[in-house]
Formats: C-alpha cells, structure tokens, sequence
C-alpha cells in the first residue's frame, strides 16, 4: 500500500452477518445477498464469496457489468439483475446464466423482433411489480395481462416475481401495509395466470428483519449483510459493520486565534489551536457533507474543519500530535469509535451512502478478523419498533 489512506474490510463479519439473519428466516425461505455497487463499496467478489459461505441461494446486483464481472471472478451462484437490460444484450446475458428483471410486455416485442428464437435455451425471468416505490415494474393488472402471453411462452422461464418496498426502514408502517397488500393481489393474480413462479419476494433488509411475514420465499439482504441497519430500529439480531476506514496525519501545525484554514476562508480559528492535515478528500469518497463530523486520533474525538478538499482534510486536534499518527475516520481507536449510525445522522442519508462513495483511491485490505473493525452497532440510535404488517 503505498498511500496512507485505506479501508480494513473483514470479510467474515459479512458471513456472520448473513448467517445470523438465515437464522432468523423460516424453513424454506431463500436468502439473496445483493452485492451491486461493489459490493456496497466492500469489493463484490470478495461479498459475494463471503454470501456463498454463508450459504446465500442467490445474489443481486444493479447492471449487467457487475454480473458480468463476477463471473469473470468465478462466481457461479444464481445472479439476479435488479435493473432491466436492451433486449439486444440478452444473449450475452444467457451466455453467463444471468437472470433478468422483465417489466413489460414492450421488452418482450423488441426481443422477439431481434430473436424469434432463443436456439433452444431458455431465458430465466423475474418480474418486477411497482407497488408504490414508483421506480420501475408494471403497476396495473392491464400491463400484468399484457405480459402474461410472452411469460408463457416455452423459452422463459419465469423463476421469480418480487417488489422493493419504499418505507420499510421507517417507523410508521402505513405506507408499507399498503404495498404489501398491493402486491397480495397482484400475487394471486400471478398464480391465477397459470404460470409456474418458483419464487416471491418483497422484502429487503429493514422488511426481512423487523416482519418475518413479509419474507414469502425469498429474502433480499444487502445494507444488513455488511452491518447496516435504520439506525432508529432496533435489529433482532446482532450485525456487526465489516469496514474501517483510516489514514494518517500528514502534517500538524500550530495555528494562532484568527488565523484561516481551507479553501474560501471557510474556518477561523476562534483561539489558538492544533490543525492537522490528512490525506483524504471527496475525490477518496469523503464529500463536503463531512465537514464538521468526528475522527479519531490518539483515541480522541478531532473535528473536521474548513472546507474539505479534493486530497485532503484539515482537523482541529484534541491535543499536539505528530506527523504519521493513525487518523480513523470510521471504527475504533482505543476506547472511542466512529460509528456509520452517527455519521450517517451526520450527512441526513444512509450507511451505505458512505461506503459505496470511497473510490478506487481508497485502498481496501482484507482481514478475517480485523480487530481494528471490532466494534458492535450504536445501540444508543435504536428506538423500540412498531407492530408487524403482514400479507393476507
């Protein structure tokens, strides 16, 4: 490694995560381990090796590039694409045993304009429904009769129908029961339609773990496989964040009461102070949004200040350092941590908001057990959770 910034990735908590979370699924219920956006920001071969260990039936990623990748890597677990390809990239797609999300009758015409015949193999299919995200899937039941004639047809194999819920890492429930009920009906609409679908599935992370009734067949587990979960809900098992993210003062200074720091005078000093420089910047993944969020040095809390650069940040120090001490910006240092449910508060969005924004400047090394990782999640951002919504 030859730049003081890197991310320590354990690999194994993803495995003990996931495995924790098959332990709370019913017999039968299959897990689908989501592994898109390199692998939330993880190394996706390295996630989807740790899934296959944890014994995932299946894995998810957003494009065709990504799944193309993984089986360049060796992967040869099931792969669902979330996101709909051109119909002109659907041998490509076949040639790697890809499984593809279909939406509407309207893909199907343009592939049959393309490919009349699929040379004798069949194209394995889920549908997507849209039952209130309002992203992408047939909405009414016209559109569902529409697709079922080129459903049925002998080279599809139509191996799952699923949804994506928008509410379920809230508090309120509401939203949530009524796309559940939504995609009840269209459900025994499906079944009543004389297909033979091997899989249902509707519930990701926040569904999965807070309403077992939602998890039908299959289960899709991606924030929660590396350790994130709503931080105002209390998850009913222990997941334990898999990255750490550290890098090192390169240079500390002594700077006098209101003397200026960063670009566009954005800091001044409101007294005599300690200010050091470190080797990360939003074109490492950490954005301006950081500015005035915690990192760790010498096992105290500094704070970000100024405007944060393309290479670099500046913190206000707790106490004199020197140059070549450990900065984390995420994990633990001693006996303080930065967790990703305070910095994801920080920033007003998501865990995997954090990971999935480090570039391919930020280095990555792989530890089975990465004692610098070691930290539980912050139970002090979990609330009790509501009642459970259930399809009926």
């Amino acid at each position: 490694m030859l730049r003081e910034t890197w991310a320590e990735i354990d690999a194994g908590r993803i495995a003990d995560n996931l495995r924790a979370i098959r332990g709370t699924l019913s017999a039968g219920v299959k897990l689908m381990a989501v592994v898109k956006a390199n692998g939330y920001g993880h190394g996706d071969l390295e996630a989807a090796e740790a899934a296959r260990q944890a014994g995932a039936d299946y894995l998810a990623v957003a494009f065709l590039e990504e799944a193309l990748r993984l089986r360049a890597g060796g992967v040869r677990l099931p792969i669902l694409l979330l996101t709909p390809i051109r119909p002109d990239q659907v041998e490509l797609a076949m040639a790697r045993d890809l499984t593809l999300t279909v939406t509407g009758a309207d893909w199907f015409r343009e592939l049959r304009r393309r490919s009349p015949t699929l040379a004798g193999r069949k194209l394995r299919v889920h549908v997507k429904a849209d039952t209130g995200l309002g992203r992408i899937g047939f909405r009414t039941e016209a559109e569902w009769d529409a697709l079922v004639p080129w459903l049925a047809a002998p080279d599809i194999d139509v191996d799952g129908f699923y949804t994506h819920f928008a509410t379920a890492g809230q508090a309120d429930t509401a939203y949530l029961e009524r796309q559940a009920r939504r995609f009840a009906e269209l459900m025994e609409r499906s079944k009543a339609s004389g297909l033979s679908i091997r899989h249902y599935h509707c519930a990701g992370s926040a569904a999965a773990l807070r309403f077992p009734g939602l998890a039908l067949d299959m289960v899709r587990i991606g924030a929660a496989m590396y350790g994130f979960y709503p931080g105002h809900l209390a998850p009913p098992v222990a997941l334990e964040p898999a990255l750490s993210l550290h890098s090192t003062l390169m240079q500390v200074k002594r700077v006098r009461q209101g003397e200026y720091v960063g670009y566009d005078n954005a800091y001044r000093a409101d007294a005599d102070e300690w200010i050091g420089t470190v080797p990360i910047g939003y074109a490492d993944g950490w954005s301006q949004r950081m500015r005035g969020a915690p990192a760790l040095v010498r096992g105290q809390r500094a704070e970000i200040v100024g405007k944060i650069s393309m290479d670099q940040l500046m913190l206000r120090l707790p106490c004199p350092c020197a140059p070549g001490d450990r900065v984390t910006l995420i994990g633990r240092q001693g006996g303080a941590r930065i967790a990703f449910a305070e910095l994801a508060s920080h920033i007003d969005g998501a865990a995997q908001e954090i990971t999935t924004a480090l570039t391919d400047r930020v280095a990555k090394t792989y530890a089975n057990s990465n004692k610098e990782a070691e930290y539980a999640w912050d139970n002090a951002f979990f609330q009790p959770q509501r009642r459970e919504p259930t399809v009926s």
